[in-house]
């Protein structure tokens, strides 16, 4: 079976806008043989014609298949203008500039290749339809996938960065409580050392300097709390400058790449030609410009 190069999700798309037009070309051939079936019924009633009849007959025909190809030929440009604006929105959407190359539309071993592959498709009694319910938004093209990746990245980062913020809300909304409830125990210790006195008893002594190690320890935890808290926010923000960096990276890969392949379309046959052509229309438009001076009145 032949086959066009791509992968399965976009090869059946093809499939799809193929038996698309196959549909609309059959309805415009049947549209052109009531013309014909039309004429036959209204105007060859007669046994005999003379030449003006007959040509005149035919430039009726004409003029009405002319008129259907138009049509068809129109439509089919329309059509075909909006499958590409399908397209370039969805590039649009991630900042990436597709390209057409108009002379392949004219490549014959490529247009064989069509023709072969839609024989394959729609000749073959085995072959299933294609059926595509779900309509989703084609993934835009790029060299290789590499910004679809980096923005991948860079989404997820800023992902893990509110998670971040969101912990880091928690943590200082607890060490808010702890400082608040560091502050009413040394109140009371305050308050228990002003009760006491210089009393000795080893009991409350005790129990002071336990109170004094929780205090510590809770210290300990909410400074640790921040610590970790600054290493992740400052790992975060250099895997952000990392991937930023990228993705200029590969920016800037894309537009050598553009124009490498606008510098390579120049060293065409096809835009040689057009310039060479440009060139002559130019010299004929300057030597008819001085071919009119010579008639032009002296002021």
């Amino acid at each position: 079976m032949a086959e066009l190069g791509l992968n399965e999700h976009h090869q059946n798309e093809v499939i799809n806008y193929m038996r698309f037009a196959r549909s609309r070309r059959g309805l415009r051939l049947k549209t052109v043989d009531s013309c014909f079936q039309d004429l036959k019924e209204s105007r060859l009633v007669e046994e005999t014609f003379t030449a003006d009849e007959v040509s005149e007959v035919l430039r009726g025909l004409q003029a009405v298949v002319h008129s259907e190809v138009e049509s068809e030929l129109i439509n089919s440009t329309h059509t075909n203008v909006l499958l590409l604006r399908q397209l370039f929105t969805q590039a649009e959407k991630w900042y990436l500039k597709l390209q057409t190359d108009i002379c392949e539309l004219e490549n014959r071993e490529l247009l064989e290749q069509v023709a072969e592959f839609e024989k394959a498709e729609f000749t073959s009694s085995n072959r299933k339809p294609v059926v595509n319910n779900v309509k989703p938004k084609l993934a835009p093209l790029n060299e290789g996938g590499t910004a679809e990746l980096l923005n991948k990245e860079i989404l997820r980062l800023q992902d893990e960065n509110e998670k971040l913020k969101s912990r880091l809300k928690t943590l200082e909304i607890q060490a808010t409580a702890t400082l608040q409830e560091k502050s009413k125990l040394e109140n009371a210790l305050h308050s228990l050392q002003l009760e006491h006195g210089n009393q000795k008893d080893f009991t409350k002594a005790q129990d002071l300097s336990d109170l004094e190690n929780t205090v510590a320890a809770l210290k300990s935890e909410f400074q640790k709390t921040l610590n970790d808290k600054t290493k992740n926010q400052k790992s975060l923000e250099e895997s952000l400058a990392t991937a930023k960096h990228d993705l200029l990276r590969v920016q800037e890969q894309l537009s050598m790449a553009e124009k490498e392949l606008e510098k390579k379309f120049q060293q065409t046959a096809a835009y040689r030609n057009m310039k060479e052509m440009l060139t002559k229309k130019n010299d004929q438009i300057k030597d008819l410009r001085k071919r009119l001076a010579k008639y032009e009145p002296e002021d």
